[in-house]
């Protein structure tokens, strides 16, 4: 298993504070953001590369990155060549909105439609391209993703399970039957925790409750079960860690290390 930085939290920085950043923290690989206001924009997707280049410089692999893309276009298409041109083999798209004022079926055959093109991109690239589970998604649980993926080769087309979205949002189901389900196309995992916590009683006596994202061992997600599970059945993919913590970024930072530190030793207690 690769564990990758997903680099979200380190917006605004330039390339080269943000690859030594991420060796710092003590990552091998990373999971590099392409998106406005990150070290990389969409639309300088040649830094792609460079980034890359970098981030090797630092002692890091980059085998994921993540674009918000949704249709093939010749946009995406240039973010594609030269992820593929640095070498990345997975890349994150976009996400498939639900919009509940229009029907579901017609808002899939869309997805559908646009999937098609991007599963030629990935081959015209050589990428593997993953749909991540995400909240207000057509692809929020693993049953709702396998609508997207049916028929889909797995080597173009992937999928992207993410526990603690499932957990915090709409999508919830056993992670073993995620698993299952996605199984020809799991390729990555996106790790984070988190939780609900009771609220105040509103003025007709309910209760409002809130979520939030907590350390990786002080949530709801059961990381302890799941790795194992991914030890015991080879999984080889990527496992992106997430930083969302709503913190000042070097407050953010320090329980990356904490939550890093906690994944390694769960996948060394699995191996044992």
């Amino acid at each position: 298993m690769d564990i990758a930085y997903f680099t979200k939290t380190l917006e605004g920085l330039p390339l080269e504070t943000a690859a030594e950043i991420t060796a710092g923290l003590g990552f091998d690989c990373a999971d590099l953001l392409v998106r406005d206001g990150h070290a990389v924009s969409p639309d300088r997707p040649e830094e792609i590369v460079k980034a890359t280049k970098l981030f090797a410089a630092a002692g890091l692999r980059t085998p994921m990155a993540t674009i918000d893309s949704t249709r093939p276009d010749a946009a995406a298409s240039r973010l594609l060549g030269f992820c593929g041109e640095a070498g990345i083999g997975q890349v994150r798209l976009g996400f498939w909105r639900y919009d509940p004022s229009r029907r579901w079926k017609v808002q899939v055959d869309e997805a559908q439609r646009d999937l098609d093109g991007f599963e030629h991109l990935a081959e015209r690239f050589a990428v593997k391209l993953t749909i991540q589970l995400h909240g207000g998604t057509l692809h929020s649980s693993g049953a709702l993703a396998m609508q997207l993926l049916a028929g889909r080769d797995p080597i173009r087309i992937g999928a992207y399970p993410d526990p603690a979205n499932q957990i915090i949002r709409e999508g919830s189901e056993d992670w073993r039957l995620t698993l299952d389900l996605l199984d020809p196309w799991f390729c990555c995992m996106g790790v984070k925790n988190c939780g609900w916590f009771p609220g105040a009683y509103g003025a007709q006596g309910q209760r409002a409750w809130h979520s939030d994202w907590y350390g990786l061992d002080d949530g709801m997600v059961p990381w302890a079960d799941i790795i194992p599970h991914l030890t015991a059945t080879g999984f080889a993919g990527v496992l992106s860690v997430h930083s969302q913590y709503r913190v000042p970024r070097e407050q953010a930072l320090d329980k990356i290390r904490a939550d890093l530190a906690h994944l390694r030793r769960l996948v060394a207690a699995a191996k044992e």
